[in-house]
């Protein structure tokens, strides 16, 4: 391959991994991971727009997979679960509890407010992930979205989960208990009387 075809084959790279899909009603483009992915090509490419490679495999599913493979490689010199723990935290979840303390707390528990930076946050999470080719979703992830979940949505009223008055529960319950000596007292009236074919 020359020299002059590089430039083309690293549009080609990133031209291929670019998705539209729909989010919310609103057309986004959304990067997708690509169908066998090859680390040498990643090489090639990066070496031609002058970006440092790490010497790991790293994703190319977003323009800037390389930047996260970088502070990965700089700080914990592999893409480590602790290293996808400090950049959730600083560019996702820290981006997200911005964002709602900015909105009035009543309104934290209506979901055409908060949808959108619901969204965020998860394509957020899983661009960090794929990028580090670490299998989205993971522990760390769900843990986070628990605490997200506790700290801003604990208060939020769940009546569509919520159990029915105690007089409902007590009918409801009650009901077949007391059907079961009826029909057990029919069953030996009927036997007694010898009709045993209904």
């Amino acid at each position: 391959m020359t020299t002059a075809a590089l430039p083309s084959v690293a549009l080609l790279i990133w031209g291929c991994t670019i998705v539209v899909c729909t989010v919310d009603e609103n057309v986004r483009a959304y990067p997708s991971t690509t169908v066998g992915y090859n680390p040498t090509e990643m090489t090639i490419a990066n070496a031609t727009l002058g970006e440092p490679t790490p010497p790991f495999a790293c994703g190319n599913n977003s323009d800037r997979c390389m930047h996260f493979c970088n502070a990965c490689n700089d700080y914990f010199s592999a893409p480590t679960m602790e290293c996808l723990s400090q950049l959730l935290h600083h560019l996702c979840l820290s981006n997200y509890e911005n964002d709602m303390v900015s909105l009035n707390s009543t309104d934290w528990c209506k979901w055409g407010n908060v949808s959108g930076l619901y969204s965020k946050l998860s394509l957020c999470t899983e661009e960090i992930s794929d990028c580090l080719l670490i299998p989205w979703p993971n522990p760390l992830v769900e843990r986070a979205f628990v605490d997200i979940h506790t700290k801003f949505f604990q208060d939020c009223p769940t009546e569509e989960l919520s159990d029915p008055p105690p007089e409902i529960v007590f009918a409801l319950v009650i009901t077949p208990i007391c059907l079961i000596p009826i029909m057990v007292g029919l069953v030996v009236l009927k036997t007694k009387n010898g009709d045993g074919s209904s």
